[in-house]
């Protein structure tokens, strides 16, 4: 088994933060991409086909991707980790699919917000279960008052979209989808930190992830096709096809740092980014329907200081059962 590496945290923490910052400008660039296509499903395979294609180009040109990619099989033909582990990539994909529907309805601050909220919920989940590289780790007192304190901070802000947003039905499933794609984030990381501690490199996860995440999309954009038919033809800007490129850069360091910073501090640092970034996006280039209030503002910054409170290594006493 490749040995276990550790990455300082002057230097791991700031890469976290950018690579969180990816996802919301990902989510911006495949939000637009659904809403020009007017298909959401649609954008989605554009966004996983592209990155795709990127990955098996590094994975041919990179020597550590080739090494990698030759221990997958003797991996899973050992089960060094349940071969169920390579479906990681279903999460990445409804991610994607959850970002291009719904971004352009409500906005990038609140999608990231609602998929944080997922993520800490199921953060303690996949700690106490143990599926990432570190282990079981305990669900102590601070966790679980950070995750009420997400929920409570996502409430306020969505509470815009309640007031002005019209009949609940038109937000509450927009806001719901990034809900469920960011709890089952969490899972996608850890499952990915297993296989690259096993295969020595980050690419062959990253590789998996596109191939079985853009099969999957495939399937369904195939079955939608064959109902409804397709939707508006692809555009001609360049920008739009970097949602693929952007999600292959943070699935890789994701994969590396929940390894050699471990989840907590990975988490910090990636939440930091997607708060912060979706913020300023938001503020400053809005889509369409987005809806930014004094309680959206600081019902995100409420949810960026949940964060901080339960990965803080302060952390000493877990819940035992009495």
């Amino acid at each position: 088994m490749p040995t276990h590496h550790r990455l300082p945290l002057a230097v791991g923490l700031p890469l976290a933060v950018a690579a969180g910052v990816c996802m919301p400008i990902q989510g911006r660039i495949n939000g637009a991409l659904g809403a020009r296509l007017e298909d959401g499903l649609a954008a989605a395979v554009v966004s996983f086909s592209t990155g795709l294609v990127l990955l098996a180009v590094l994975c041919l040109l990179l020597p550590t991707a080739r090494r990698g990619l030759r221990r997958v099989v003797p991996a899973l033909r050992d089960r060094k980790f349940p071969r169920w582990y390579v479906l990681a990539g279903c999460s990445g994909a409804f991610l994607v699919l959850s970002q291009a529907e719904t971004v352009a309805l409500i906005g990038i601050a609140l999608f990231t917000v609602a998929a944080v909220t997922g993520q800490t919920v199921s953060g303690l989940l996949v700690d106490r279960l143990g599926w990432g590289p570190g282990g079981r780790s305990p669900v102590t007192g601070i966790r679980v008052i950070s995750a009420v304190l997400t929920v409570l901070a996502v409430a306020w802000a969505v509470s815009p979209k309640l007031i002005l947003g019209g009949p609940a039905g038109a937000w509450l499933l927009p806001v719901l989808l990034p809900l469920a794609a960011g709890f089952l984030q969490s899972f996608q990381q850890a499952l990915n930190g297993v296989q690259t501690m096993h295969y020595g490199s980050p690419w062959p996860a990253t590789l998996i992830n596109f191939v079985v995440g853009g099969a999957l999309l495939w399937a369904a954009w195939g079955i939608k096709v064959a109902v409804a038919g397709v939707g508006n033809p692809l555009p001609a800007e360049w920008w739009y096809y970097l949602g693929g490129p952007i999600g292959c850069a943070f699935i890789a360091v994701a994969a590396v740092l929940v390894r050699a910073l471990g989840v907590l501090q990975t988490g910090l640092g990636m939440i930091s980014g997607q708060i912060l970034g979706s913020l300023l996006l938001d503020l400053t280039v809005p889509a369409p329907g987005t809806v930014i209030t004094t309680a959206t503002v600081l019902g995100t910054l409420l949810t960026l200081l949940a964060a901080v409170l339960g990965t803080l290594p302060w952390q000493r006493h877990p819940f035992r059962n009495r």
